[in-house]
């Protein structure tokens, strides 16, 4: 387990993924801790190195007692950043960390290279309510709030599907340490950023669930929009924890945001192109273009590399497998060969393949899979010579 100590406070880290990617920072909810990001995380470490932290009160990180402050989670989060070398990343905070994110960018801001504000606001509604809530859990213990904030955390039907992105929350909640937790409460009861989000400068997305009773748009997510200069915005069809109800969906939405550049599609278009098929194939597509071919190699660069392939909405692995059903479904054998040894090559694996023909026989027919089964064997064949293994 990863710790750092900050001013006496061990806080519990996990910082993951490639070190020359920029950092992007993951703060979570009150009442629960850096495993409500778990469904995420995979497809962030893809473009991202991702940090996640456990607030003070909750997970392995200390709850000290007492009554924190949102300048007091602040500094902890500038500590933990100091402590990691990190001089600057993407903030993304679903509610307290959403809260953290907003004093960061007001009292930080060179730490911020963008921040997504998840189900937040500069202040809650009723400090009264919280003060209540920080009351129940001290002297009842996380049992006497658990129906209570559950029923804040997600709609009805989710909860009563009760997948076990749901189960774990309700686990981890009742598992959150009371002291902790009514510290983070007088936290919130205590913050009002109001007037400071005229000051925040960092490109900025407001989320917000629609069916969040928590923190409703009209009183919480617009109150941001309209004052965060520029800030843009995103709404879910969700209760409070978005990313936890709609992971895939929040996911895309933060690498929509994150990922958008200025430039040309072109240039896009062959990066992406390059990370799938290779760039020696993509070289040479480039050097022998014609004035002919032109027009067309700029149209599939442009809008089958730089705008579908590029989408963040499905992950490289999920298309490559697309795109081998669907060209083995229409006959298309030369782009099947083509994309299965570029997928072998990028570490896609023989089981996958397999899956791939076996649901093509089914949905687009047997003589359809024949064929790829064949395609596959005879590469199957020249690679395992290739490998000396014979």
């Amino acid at each position: 387990m990863a710790f750092v100590n900050h001013d006496g406070l061990r806080v519990y880290y996990r910082l993951e993924g490639r070190s020359d990617r920029p950092v992007l920072v993951l703060a979570h909810s009150l009442g629960l801790d850096h495993t409500m990001w778990d469904e995420q995380v995979p497809d962030l470490l893809a473009h991202f190195r991702v940090l996640r932290y456990d607030v003070r009160g909750h997970g392995a990180t200390d709850a000290p007692a007492g009554e924190y402050a949102i300048e007091q989670l602040g500094r902890d989060a500038l500590g933990l950043l100091d402590k990691l070398n990190v001089s600057s990343g993407a903030w993304c905070g679903v509610s307290l960390g959403g809260m953290i994110g907003q004093w960061l960018a007001v009292h930080a801001p060179e730490r911020l290279s963008a921040l997504i504000l998840a189900n937040t606001s500069p202040r809650v509604a009723d400090p009264a309510g919280m003060d209540a809530r920080r009351e129940t859990v001290l002297a009842r213990g996380m049992t006497g709030v658990v129906d209570t904030v559950m029923s804040r955390f997600f709609v009805p039907a989710l909860l009563e599907a009760n997948p076990p992105r749901v189960a774990s929350s309700r686990e981890t909640l009742l598992t959150t340490n009371p002291t902790g937790y009514a510290g983070c409460c007088a936290a919130l009861r205590d913050f009002d950023g109001t007037s400071d989000l005229g000051r925040i400068r960092a490109r900025t997305l407001v989320i917000s669930g629609d069916a969040d009773v928590a923190m409703p748009w009209d009183q919480h997510g617009q109150l941001l929009a309209r004052a965060i200069p520029g800030a843009a915005t995103v709404r879910l069809g969700t209760g409070h924890l978005s990313n936890v109800a709609l992971p895939r969906t929040f996911t895309r939405a933060m690498l929509e945001f994150l990922l958008t550049r200025p430039g040309d599609s072109f240039e896009a278009g062959v990066d992406v192109r390059r990370a799938v098929l290779g760039a020696e194939y993509v070289a040479h597509k480039l050097v022998t273009t014609t004035s002919f071919t032109q027009d067309y190699q700029d149209l599939i660069t442009r809008y089958a590399w730089g705008a579908v392939w590029s989408r963040p909405g499905l992950d490289h692995r999920t298309r490559r497998l697309l795109v081998l059903a669907t060209m083995c479904a229409l006959g298309r054998w030369d782009e099947f060969h083509l994309h299965l040894t570029a997928a072998l090559d990028a570490g896609l694996e023989w089981t996958d393949v397999e899956e791939v023909l076996l649901q093509t026989a089914v949905y687009a027919g047997v003589p359809a899979a024949n064929t790829g089964f064949k395609i596959a064997a005879e590469e199957l064949g020249r690679r395992f010579t290739q490998s000396g293994a014979v």
